[in-house]
């Protein structure tokens, strides 16, 4: 790639940073640092308003205003427990952002397969690469996902800390990113290894990972929404509860492949909630 083209990435992400820092500090807070500590700091900025916004709005919904209608009063978990997801989350959050942040960085300096354009290779080959990095991810994710529970060490020392939730009633949205935070990155990787195998539109790429924040959340809420094949809260509050079933991300597939995927509508008992 040349210069000018590398460029476009640049501005891109620069008027990034200007619109969200310029909105939320002062100039002279934010303006003198190097670009990839404002590219951070935005990230920072974007994802904990992202995180705290999203999860207030969703638990203020399913839990207030429609108290009982989607999950059972005993099930609401306290406030205590949200504030300690919370805590966990703010934690790892600075962490999380450093990836993000370094694959722009990569992006903008010409080591990855991205293009800026979906006209630079027309529509058709940019939703079948798009496909295929939803793909690509799912299969990292479920693979990931699985060796932090299948080996011991990373399990005890990374996963554990996301599992101590294991009861619909320690499970809220804002569990969705209380994670140690090298095991959110880990998670979170195969996001960026795509850069490098398959073509991407550098703008859906950020867009899918601060999706990321809203994804997780949902799957956290412990409400089947039943849509197939998406692996919704049904099936993740049953990872929750059994350790050993639907490792998944978005979709049940490679679950049903691998023979981990333990459907919801077959759970006797209070502990999964349809819609």
């Amino acid at each position: 790639m040349g210069d000018e083209y590398l460029q476009q990435f640049l501005d891109e992400t620069t008027w990034y940073n200007h619109i969200v820092l310029g909105y939320l500090l002062p100039t002279n807070l934010w303006y003198p640092l190097p670009h990839f500590l404002q590219t951070w700091l935005r990230n920072y900025l974007a994802g904990t308003l992202l995180y705290l916004i999203s999860g207030f709005l969703w638990c203020f919904y399913i839990y207030y205003l429609k108290r009982n209608v989607y999950v059972p009063k005993d099930a609401i978990p306290t406030n205590k427990a949200m504030l300690l997801q919370i805590y966990v989350a703010m934690k790892a959050m600075p962490w999380y952002c450093a990836l993000p942040s370094l694959s722009e960085y990569m992006i903008e300096n010409g080591w990855t397969k991205c293009y800026d354009r979906v006209g630079e290779v027309g529509w058709l080959p940019h939703l079948l690469y798009l496909s295929l990095y939803l793909v690509f991810v799912e299969f990292g994710i479920y693979w990931m996902h699985r060796e932090l529970h299948d080996i011991k060490p990373l399990y005890k020392y990374l996963h554990a800390t996301h599992h101590i939730y294991n009861k619909q009633n320690t499970l809220s949205p804002f569990a969705g990113l209380a994670f140690h935070p090298v095991d959110g990155i880990l998670q979170a990787v195969p996001h960026v290894i795509a850069l490098f195998i398959i073509p991407t539109h550098f703008t859906t790429h950020v867009g899918l990972l601060f999706l990321e924040a809203i994804w997780t959340a949902n799957i956290h809420d412990c409400i089947h929404g039943k849509l197939w094949p998406v692996m919704g809260a049904g099936y993740h509050t049953i990872h929750h509860t059994t350790y050993r079933h639907n490792y998944g991300h978005y979709t049940i597939w490679m679950d049903w492949m691998l023979g981990t995927l333990r459907d919801p509508s077959d759970e006797e008992g209070p502990h999964v909630n349809g819609v």
